[in-house]
């Protein structure tokens, strides 16, 4: 397991910063999050869409590789989408990308409980 916080991981991430690096072309998809954003029939044009227009729901300082957030946008077709990502060397790393299910989530910004 890759503990990215030891290669320059971020212990915050704002939204400001996110839209800034996607707007200068400064981020890059992990292997995973192509692979399932493939398999989820979404596309990497829709994650950029959404993630300009999108707000941090929940951020993850613990997580053990690195701080990330759950971001919540749309594409501009109107694909409700959640994002998660976090910031290493002026980069934003896009981890994994889903359309939320109305079942799990309150107006696709807060978990049902």
């Amino acid at each position: 397991m890759i503990f990215l916080s030891s290669y320059g991981w971020r212990t915050n991430v704002n939204i400001k910063d996110i839209k800034d690096r996607i707007l200068n072309g400064e981020y890059e998809f992990r292997k995973h999050a192509l692979e399932r954003a493939s398999s989820r029939g979404i596309n990497p044009f829709e994650i950029k869409e959404a993630l300009l227009e999108g707000e941090i729901i929940e951020s993850y300082p613990d997580d053990p590789r690195g701080s990330s957030c759950l971001i919540y946008g749309k594409s501009r077709k109107g694909k409700n989408l959640h994002i998660v990502c976090g910031l290493a060397h002026n980069i934003v790393w896009i981890i994994t990308a889903y359309e939320p299910s109305e079942k799990e989530w309150i107006n696709y910004r807060r978990r049902r409980e």
